[in-house]
């Protein structure tokens, strides 16, 4: 069977839209304070290695600390049961937040599915309360590929209103994008948009650096857009097809992203990669404080 990719599932799975660290490593306190490189607070994305997390929840965020991660931005069990996060539905808020504090990792951030927020948004801001989030994250609008402009903005003045319900209760709404936000329509690119559309004092942009393969650079966004976002997903790419390689191997440039996300406003760096180069990603992030 084909292993859906996030967006996929965001996109397919009715399911997914129904429904600080006192033993990081010493370089991990370094980085909790924004040095020269912009580097801060490094994290990882839990959908990676969903696959491991649930089975072990506890002893796989030891491991991630272990590589010298400091935190981990979670995928809501509910909202992606479908999806591989079903087993975490049984740990209630203080419970899982007891792991990670013993793990040594922090999480202050969590996706959930457009219509799960829209639906469920006071049991999902009393759960992220209770976890100890600051953020919550649209992961996606789930609009088919025929969308219209309209649509996307629909989507976008919706998202504004969680936002101001959410901030009400202390939680940052975020909004997250994949490539289909770089695509065009009517002229515009929908990414652009959206920045025009959402209300910076309601809904913060996470910024999905992938899309470099798409020509386009987290840089570039975080300087034509001070202060708009809050956190990002770091991968690299190749230059071939869609080949991943691992962080400081590729095409983006690493320094010139770091030192512009400190105008851009970010606060959060979650990788977001597969298993194999996570340990070699950490390293040279590692270096880089």
């Amino acid at each position: 069977m084909k292993k859906l990719t996030r967006k996929e599932f965001i996109n397919t799975s009715a399911a997914a839209l129904a429904g600080a660290s006192l033993f990081a490593p010493h370089w991990l306190h370094g980085l909790a304070e924004n040095n020269a490189n912009g580097v801060g607070p490094i994290g990882f994305q839990s959908w990676t290695i969903r696959d491991v997390l649930v089975k072990d929840f506890s002893g796989t965020l030891k491991m991630m600390a272990g590589l010298g991660f400091q935190s981990v931005e979670m995928c809501s069990p509910p909202g992606y049961a479908n999806a591989g996060f079903g087993p975490l539905q049984s740990l209630k808020a203080p419970e899982m937040k007891r792991i990670m504090n013993d793990a040594g990792i922090s999480c202050v951030s969590c996706h959930y599915g457009f219509k799960e927020l829209k639906e469920n948004l006071p049991a999902r801001m009393d759960f992220a309360n209770e976890l100890g989030l600051t953020q919550l994250v649209v992961s996606s609008f789930g609009l088919s590929k025929d969308a219209k402009l309209d649509d996307w903005k629909k989507a976008a003045d919706e998202t504004n209103k969680l936002g101001e319900q959410s901030k009400k209760n202390g939680l940052q709404m975020v909004f997250h994008n994949h490539n289909q936000e770089f695509e065009k329509l009517e002229g515009q690119i929908i990414y652009d948009v959206l920045l025009n559309q959402l209300d910076p004092t309601l809904t913060k942009m996470q910024f999905q650096v992938w899309v470099v393969i798409a020509g386009y650079k987290a840089a570039d966004y975080f300087r034509k857009h001070p202060g708009r976002f809050i956190s990002a997903h770091l991968s690299d790419w190749s230059g071939v097809a869609e080949q991943q390689v691992s962080i400081g191997k590729g095409k983006v440039d690493w320094k010139e992203f770091f030192e512009a996300s400190k105008i851009g406003g970010l606060k959060n760096f979650y990788v977001e990669m597969d298993m194999p180069v996570l340990k070699e990603s950490a390293a040279y992030l590692k270096r880089m404080a």
